[in-house]
């Protein structure tokens, strides 16, 4: 009789102590770890016209204030047997002439933007480094094809996590461990592939885990995902997010140059004078949402913007905004005192705003067209938006700036998301100005 009270009182304690774990970790995922999450995009091709390296974080200091270094891209092919591959390998891992982050020579051979993370992480061993899949350039279309049955997701992940994460870049190229795991970045899954995109992640989810077992690691998943109703309706948000340790989600491009009026492409809340008022067109309702939708707030990362957009043919009128455009702003030299000659991505631009897109414009260039005759800055509390007008041109920009992020900031803490990140660290000034005001900030 005392054995078997004896007995019953043990399992009473342990289902006690069983139960108020589960309580504490359903507690601890509603609330963000010690120091938040900071992830930074990377453009591969940043290298090019961009003339951005992966030293350059290491020169301004950038790169100690990530928490996560996103990689952008790597590719996905439409083959009938979608497969991970490298995008562009000479920028990757061939080019022998970038410049070195420690000071030290490359490592043969192992050269280019990898070669630069393998010394970066040496610098920087807290630093977790993922590589993003897809994105605008990748093949959506090999998403779709792989994630539709079981064999193809199992194939896809095996490929994409041999090449990546353990390191088999190409016959001869080895680098072990250069990443700590993926952002899945699908532009977008649609109606039929709502139920095979999380099926994917559970996919790789599985793999790493297993990989796991075997090297004492724990390896990253996430994945970006949109602000736009229209798009994350063809994603199961909660199921999705199980699988993942947190979701990059984008905090920009709610307006641009594709509207016929003039808005703010980045803002925290709505307003009613907005003619596109109650769209969801903001950061705020698009938090609202995920969380209806079951996504834990501790995995909610909020995508900040380190560029503006802009439209031209403005009239003078409230600062701008909410006025009819004759269409996107030009391409303005980066010192802010005339218009690119020759904007190409393919031939020398010399002098020019980086991203060499009509209707996009770096921080770094908005920052010096605040030093220019006719420019007005105006500060959008209500919203909590940055914008920049001149009359004279009839430009008008949208963008981010130390105001409006330390805003999104003091939301992050008080919602208790998970952190946030900024596309891309190339767009910023030469200091990284805007990028080091935010993870100062988060923390």
């Amino acid at each position: 009789m005392s054995n078997s009270f004896s007995s019953r009182r043990l399992r009473a304690a342990v289902a006690a102590l069983l139960a108020l774990v589960a309580c504490v970790s359903q507690t601890s995922e509603q609330t963000p770890p010690q120091g938040r999450i900071f992830g930074g995009y990377f453009e591969e091709w940043g290298i090019r016209y961009a003339h951005f390296n992966i030293a350059d974080l290491e020169k301004n200091g950038v790169a100690d204030k990530l928490t996560h270094l996103i990689y952008a891209f790597g590719n996905v092919t439409a083959n009938a047997a979608p497969a991970c591959a490298i995008a562009d390998p000479l920028a990757a891992y061939q080019d022998s002439t970038l410049p070195s982050v420690s000071g030290n020579a490359y490592t043969a051979p192992l050269y280019g933007n990898f070669g630069a993370i393998q010394q970066l992480k040496t610098l920087h061993p807290k630093l977790k480094v993922l590589i993003s899949l897809g994105g605008q350039a990748g093949n959506v279309a090999g998403f779709a094809t792989a994630a539709a049955t079981a064999p193809g997701r199992a194939a896809l992940a095996t490929s994409c996590i041999d090449i990546f994460v353990k390191g088999n870049i190409a016959a001869g190229v080895r680098a072990p461990g250069l990443f700590d795991g993926f952002n899945i970045d699908w532009e977008f899954p649609g109606a039929a592939d709502k139920q095979n995109f999380t099926a994917l992640l559970k996919e790789f989810r599985t793999q790493l885990d297993a990989l796991s077992i075997t090297t004492g690691k724990k390896y990253i998943l996430t994945f970006d995902s949109p602000a736009g109703p229209e798009k994350y309706v063809n994603i199961d948000l909660e199921a999705a997010a199980a699988q993942a340790d947190f979701l990059t989600i984008d905090g920009y491009d709610y307006a641009g140059a594709w509207d016929k009026k003039t808005n703010e492409a980045s803002s925290l809340y709505d307003s009613a004078a907005n003619p596109l008022y109650a769209e969801a067109r903001n950061i705020d309702a698009t938090v609202k949402a995920y969380r209806k939708a079951g996504v834990p707030a501790s995995k909610y990362t909020m995508g900040m913007p380190l560029y503006g957009v802009g439209w031209t043919g403005v009239p003078k009128a409230n600062h701008g905004l909410y006025q009819t455009s004759t269409g996107a702003s030009p391409v303005l030299l980066a010192d802010g005192l005339g218009l690119c000659p020759n904007p190409s991505k393919t031939a020398a631009s010399p002098g020019c705003d980086i991203l060499l897109t009509a209707g996009f414009l770096t921080y770094a260039t908005i920052e010096n067209l605040k030093n220019v005759n006719g420019y007005t800055a105006w500060y959008d509390a209500e919203r909590v938006g940055a914008t920049l007008y001149n009359p004279a041109s009839e430009a008008f920009y949208s963008y981010d700036d130390p105001a409006s992020v330390a805003a999104k900031i003091a939301y992050i803490k008080r919602n208790k998301l998970g952190g946030a990140y900024v596309w891309a660290l190339n767009e910023d000034d030469a200091d990284g100005s805007l990028t080091k005001a935010i993870a100062a900030g988060l923390k």
